[in-house]
């Protein structure tokens, strides 16, 4: 009985459940301005939580063959064939009924409507389709890891709004250099299984210069929350400061010897940058003069 509990909390991806909660808390803090309310709060971040798992479960459930090839996810429940996918999919359902459903009570339609689109870019678009056949694959999954924090914003603000517009540009923007940098160091994985992602399709060079473009996108991205109003001089230091520092170890992967060493790296501190970031934007907030820069298409 352990054991098969210890299946159904493998299967639904803990840690990217975690990773998700934080960026989402980090979303709905922001708008939220000090002003928390602990009754939307804890029924938002369960719902978005719940549904980041239903995807994560089918995400396991379609990709079960494909992670028996790699050494990374060999282990995984229903590579091992610990858990049948027909169980899966039905618990997957369970977890995204539910978590819409909590979502539906407790937030408001927009939210929901984000974190439905997250989770079938995340299922249909990425994982069934586009992993398997486009080196754009990254591109577009990366709009569904923007969604937690996304959702956590609108589910406060009810609108969509331009802090909701700068929200999805950093955390889409900050996805794709972090995907990148686990494919190369998980390079051999990544060929064995024939996924194109971009480091496998591409020589070493060009990724390094797609990798330092797109952080220095997410850089510009980070820093327009506080040239729009909506966070304070602490966050614009931390996040100019951890900006650069990303950037600095992206650049010097050109002259790195050992190019798997210096993603892991990369990668390593891409996950330091995301949370700081959520952490900055969460206490150091502030209310905007020109709140109404993008038309609402939620009122």
């Amino acid at each position: 009985m352990i054991e098969k509990i210890k299946n159904f909390l493998l299967v639904a991806k803990p840690g990217i459940i975690f990773g998700n909660l934080i960026t989402a808390v980090g979303g709905f803090l922001l708008a939220s301005r000090g002003r928390i309310d602990i009754t939307i709060l804890l029924p938002t971040i369960t719902g978005i939580s719940l549904v980041v798992a239903s995807g994560c479960v089918l995400n396991n459930c379609l990709d079960r063959k494909i992670d028996r090839k790699m050494a990374r996810t060999c282990n995984r429940v229903l590579a091992q064939r610990l858990m049948s996918p027909r169980v899966a999919v039905f618990y997957a359902s369970f977890l995204g009924i539910s978590g819409t459903a909590l979502l539906w009570a407790a937030a408001n339609m927009l939210t929901v409507v984000i974190v439905l689109i997250g989770f079938g870019i995340y299922v249909a678009v990425y994982s069934l389709f586009l992993k398997r056949n486009s080196v754009y694959a990254t591109l577009i999954g990366s709009l569904a890891g923007a969604t937690p924090p996304l959702a956590g914003y609108c589910a406060v603000s009810s609108r969509f709004d331009m802090g909701a517009v700068i929200l999805l540009s950093i955390f889409s923007l900050w996805q794709i250099p972090h995907s990148y940098a686990i494919s190369i160091f998980r390079y051999d994985d990544y060929a064995a299984a024939a996924i194109p992602v971009l480091p496998v399709k591409q020589e070493m060079p060009i990724v390094k210069r797609h990798i330092a473009g797109y952080i220095l996108a997410f850089m510009v991205a980070t820093l327009m929350l506080s040239f729009g109003g909506y966070t304070g001089y602490s966050y614009l230091a931390v996040a100019a400061t951890v900006g650069l520092l990303w950037l600095h170890m992206a650049l010097t992967g050109f002259k790195a010897s050992n190019d798997r060493l210096w993603a892991k790296k990369l990668f390593t501190f891409s996950l330091i940058t995301i949370l700081i970031l959520s952490v900055m934007m969460s206490i150091d907030f502030t209310v905007p003069a020109a709140s109404d820069m993008l038309l609402t298409y939620f009122p």
